[in-house]
């Protein structure tokens, strides 16, 4: 009889393999935004790099080094068209904070890390609001919160997308 898991045990994975689908998963995730067919005046697909990347860091606490924030924020900085270092700051800022956290709280359920995703995904999309703003572009910052109400609907379904690919990744 094969049982669910026999195919998974003794599997062989590289280092490689197991650090690289975080980080591959959230620049996807950086280009599906910048990539999707979609046009409109106001900002209104959920940034689901950032959303990937919060996901991560509140499932295992452990992938994300401190400095990771830097360059995938680089990366999607350069697929939103954002302005070049917004995103650098606001996602290292984010991971600083959900690390300070992790330091004050040993658990969390669900409801705890959600509201912890929500502020980090409000935090940076009024950041990026406020880049554009300083850059001399935007509109008020009322046009995010279609994009702000998407996110957080959305945000437990990253949630399970993460959860399968960490299953996938891990031996």
């Amino acid at each position: 009889m094969i049982g669910r898991y026999d195919n998974r045990i003794g599997r062989w994975r590289t280092p490689l393999h197991i650090r690289g689908t975080p980080i591959v998963s959230v620049m996807i995730g950086s280009m599906l935004s910048a990539l999707a067919p979609v046009i409109a005046q106001t900002p209104l697909m959920p940034p689901f790099g950032l959303m990937l990347f919060v996901a991560w860091r509140l499932l295992r606490t452990d992938v994300w080094p401190l400095w990771i924030g830097a360059p995938l924020g680089l990366f999607d900085d350069l697929m939103s068209g954002q302005p070049l270092g917004s995103a650098v700051f606001l996602w290292t800022v984010v991971l600083l904070a959900l690390d300070f956290e992790s330091q004050r709280h040993f658990w969390r359920d669900y409801w705890h890390g959600w509201f912890m995703a929500v502020g980090a995904i409000a935090f940076t999309l009024a950041g990026g609001w406020l880049f554009v703003r300083l850059a001399g572009n935007g509109g008020p910052i009322l046009q995010i919160l279609p994009q702000l109400a998407y996110s957080v609907g959305l945000f437990p379904f990253v949630v399970r997308i993460c959860a399968m690919l960490d299953r996938w990744r891990l031996p």
